[in-house]
């Protein structure tokens, strides 16, 4: 949030996100969701795409 303030003082920030999985740690929420999926705070999500991993897929997974 600071480096957004060093650009000077917007009248409006909005958060757009691939995937919300829920866990709120600050009172921030995104405007704007892709996916909607509910996860234990020990599960990790891995977005992969098309362009860069050769798929489109949403993976959940224990984390390591």
């Amino acid at each position: 949030m600071e480096a957004l303030l060093d650009f000077g003082r917007a009248s409006r920030i909005q958060l757009a996100v691939l995937v919300d999985r829920g866990h709120r740690e600050l009172p921030i929420r995104p405007d704007f969701i892709g996916k909607n999926i509910p996860t234990s705070r020990g599960e990790r999500v891995q977005v992969r795409m098309l362009e860069i991993d050769g798929e489109d897929a949403v993976l959940i997974g224990e984390e390591h």
